[in-house]
């Protein structure tokens, strides 16, 4: 078995992934009109990576914090025990909170 090297500092990818846009889209799609969606995460892909502490991203998208039973937390931490990188979270800042639109569950947990 692999030693598990990935620490806070490191557990997040340096940019997001490809694929991780067209997720996002689906998304911002159901909150925005298509071209409104299109332009969002274009803007999205040109945006600098910066960092930020997930209590306050929490905080920020009134997001509630999820379960260790949900699925989607399950997996995201046996992806960080198999020494895999997590993909970084893309968000869109709303009206009146910040939009969570691709995000690797984790962040919603304690970590």
């Amino acid at each position: 078995m692999k030693k598990n090297t990935l620490t806070r500092d490191n557990l997040w990818m340096k940019e997001p992934e490809d694929y991780d846009f067209p997720t996002a889209q689906d998304y911002l799609e159901l909150l925005f009109t298509p071209e409104e969606a299109q332009k969002l995460v274009e803007k999205l892909k040109e945006a600098p990576t910066i960092t930020k502490k997930s209590k306050d991203i929490l905080r920020a998208s009134k997001f509630a914090l999820l379960p260790d039973t949900n699925i989607h937390v399950k997996e995201s931490l046996k992806k960080i025990e198999k020494n895999n990188k997590l993909s970084l979270i893309l968000l869109v800042r709303g009206q009146h909170e910040l939009i969570i639109v691709y995000a690797a569950v984790i962040i919603l947990r304690k970590i």
